[in-house]
Order: structure tokens, then sequence, then C-alpha cells
């Protein structure tokens, strides 16, 4: 769905209409401004054509193509690069345009030169995904990644953070993560029913009144764990630590913290009393 909008008709547009010669040209088009390239990203590249010789750039074209180097070359590519990650992740299209504001800031201080290249842009996307409410984990990002690993990433992110902090003299805003942000993602990956996965996040909720010393992600995993336990399609604790990235021993300690405030977390609607004491002792 288009997300810009034409400045002059305000209508809701993939293209760039221009007026003068009707709004209804067809030829007159073009594709929308990005305003972090320095043309604009409007300029024109000569394509070689269909069945031309492998010296098409000796050619007239050619040489008037190659004449002057593009400056946003490079950040060309790392917008694509971050595009392709966000349709993987099926992230929309505000991620991926604060994305690309992060690495276009970063970029322009020159202190990534000899970085790790996709570690850098996945960290811009992590970071994208809190400042926009829509956090996933570094497993998520790490899996799009391009081979970046999860500490390269973790790195990245501290890295890009203090280098923008330094430059605008103040803390860096990244919002707060919350167990609801990744529960019911985790519940889908696990083919869980709409009565446990709402059982889930009504556990969810009421856990952040109880001061549990985890991080949101375990936390989520842990109530997965103890919802399918009192489910009728149980899911063994590997299941659960593949689709949620947490490992099956921080699962069970998470587990072990929730295991005594089960009857204040679980919904009397999805299990009576009777039905609690069956849960699994830590």
């Amino acid at each position: 769905m288009a997300d810009m909008f034409c400045p002059e008709c305000k209508k809701s547009t993939e293209v760039v209409l221009d007026h003068s010669a009707g709004e209804n040209d067809p030829v007159r088009v073009g594709g929308p401004s990005n305003p972090l390239l320095t043309d604009g990203g409007l300029s024109t590249v000569i394509s070689k054509p269909n069945g031309a010789s492998g010296d098409f750039l000796s050619s007239s074209l050619g040489r008037w193509q190659n004449r002057g180097s593009n400056p946003d070359r490079s950040l060309i590519q790392a917008f694509k690069t971050i595009a392709i990650m966000c349709d993987r992740l099926g992230l929309v299209a505000t991620i991926k345009d604060r994305a690309n504001e992060i690495y276009k800031k970063v970029e322009d201080l020159k202190s990534i030169r000899g970085r790790n290249q996709d570690a850098i842009l996945a960290a811009c996307l992590y970071i994208a995904c809190r400042q926009e409410d829509k956090p996933r984990t570094v497993k998520e990002i790490c899996s799009v990644g391009n081979g970046a690993t999860k500490k390269e990433i973790g790195r990245a992110k501290e890295f890009i953070v203090k280098q923008l902090e330094i430059e605008m003299g103040q803390s860096m805003e990244m919002g707060t993560i919350h167990a609801r942000d990744f529960l019911r993602r985790f519940c889908s990956h696990l083919g869980m029913t709409n009565t446990a996965i709402k059982a889930a996040q009504e556990a969810v909720q009421k856990s952040e009144e109880i001061d549990i010393r985890r991080s949101p992600i375990s936390i989520a995993a842990a109530v997965i764990y103890m919802i399918t336990q009192l489910s009728d399609e149980k899911k063994p604790l590997r299941d659960i630590s593949l689709a949620t990235g947490v490992a099956e021993g921080t699962i069970r300690n998470s587990y072990k913290d929730l295991y005594p405030y089960a009857s204040r977390l679980i919904p009397s609607s999805f299990a009576k009393e009777e039905d609690l004491r069956n849960l699994c002792s830590p």
C-alpha cells in the first residue's frame, strides 16, 4: 500500500506526478524522491541494452554513465539491504524508513569504516524496531542479518547508540520492551489456539504487576510454557525454545520464578485451581 503523498494534490501515490503536464500524463512520472540521498534518488541510470555487446561501457552512453561517480552508491546499496531484511521479517515501511535514517546519521559521522557492514545494518534495523514500538529479538534480526552473529549485532548496536548519543549530546530513546510485544508472534510460531493465546496474553499482562527480574522475552517464553502445560496441545520445551530463541535453561529458571504466582497469572476461565496443581514443579 502506498505511503507517499503528492505535495500538491495530497493524493496517496507511488509516483511523482508533474502537474504542469497534466495530472493524468502517464509519461512524466517517476519513483518517489528520497530525502536521504543527494539527488533525492531521482537520477537516471543508463542500463545495458538487451543484446548489447560486452564493451557497452566503452560506448558513448557507457562513457556518459561512468563519467561521474554516484556519491550515494554505497548508501543506495545499504538501503536495499535494509529493505530486503524488512521484507523477510514482514516489517512495515515506517520501520524501514527509520532504519534508513539511523544508518544515514551514522554513515555521515564517517565512524563505521572498517566495521562489519552487515552487523551495522542489522543493528540499525534492531534499533528502528525498538523506536517504532515493534521490537524484534536479536535472534530474529540475526536470521536476516546476512551472516552477522548475535554478538556482532549487539556490539554494533552499542556502538551506534554511543556514537549518536555523542552527536546529539543526549541519551538516545530506544523505547521500552514488554513481554506482550513478543507473545503473539511466539504463540503463532508454535501454532497455539486462540484460546491459549488469549490466556497467555492475560497472564503476561498480570506478570507486569509482579516483581519478576527476568527479561521480557524470557517471561513471554515461560508464560507460554506454563499455558501449554494446561492446554490439550502440550508443547515440548525444546519447541518453545526454538520458537522464542530463549535457551531451555533460561525458560526453566523463568518458569521457576513465575510458578508461585500461577493462580494469579492464569485466567480462571482457562484453568481451574485443581488444574494448576497439575503443573510440573520447577
